[in-house]
């Protein structure tokens, strides 16, 4: 007598490629979603982008705000130094996972040291942070650039230290953070590797 299979007019394979699991992933999508979107570190974009900020605008209007030279030299600068600070050790670890420093080792000799680090999917930064981390990073030393010549070309000398401060303080953290970027020396050393473990404690 003829089978089921017969009587059906369908293989048993037929019943085995109806049944496959395919899998779907529902997670993925949300999570770009959120990473295009989300700022996960709103305190530190802030002030990725205040002190530099700041810094501009108070050389660009420090007339209107006050007559003295020294005080708006002074003011200037700290927003600079602050800025070259927060950007160095906080928004470049926070807003795109890198960093970079430079380390005396015990034969004095100094050693750049840049690294990218690998962070969980749940901590890394959105696509919005990374951005706003690199065209801060990017726009603000060339607007100091513009500076340095129309300073140059109008000689106002007084002011040619400060804007040389801005620009060697802003494109240090250009500089580094390229490097990052790029991969940097690739100084894998045991005493990198060491650091490295060691940087979440507080200096």
């Amino acid at each position: 007598p003829p089978g089921p299979c017969a009587l059906t007019g369908s293989p048993p394979q037929a019943l085995v490629d109806d049944t496959e699991d395919v899998s779907l992933d529902f997670g993925s999508e949300e999570e770009l979603e959120l990473r295009k979107a989300r700022i996960r570190h709103p305190l530190a974009t802030f002030f990725h982008l205040f002190f530099r900020v700041s810094a501009i605008v108070t050389y660009l209007f420090c007339d209107w705000f006050s007559n003295s030279f020294v005080a708006c030299f002074v003011t200037i600068l700290l927003l600079l130094s602050f800025d070259f600070w927060s950007v160095k050790n906080v928004t470049g670890r926070l807003l795109v996972g890198l960093r970079w420093w430079n380390q005396i080792d015990e034969d004095g000799k100094s050693h750049w040291v840049f690294e990218a680090k690998r962070v969980p999917t749940t901590a890394a930064s959105t696509e919005a942070e990374a951005r706003i981390f690199w065209l801060g990073l990017i726009i603000c030393p060339v607007i100091w650039t513009v500076f340095f010549f129309s300073t140059l070309f109008s000689l106002k000398l007084k002011w040619l230290a400060l804007v040389i401060a801005g620009i060697c303080l802003q494109t240090a953290n250009l500089y580094g953070y390229i490097h990052c970027k790029l991969g940097g020396q690739k100084t894998s050393s045991r005493v990198t590797s060491r650091l490295f473990a060691t940087a979440d404690v507080p200096k």
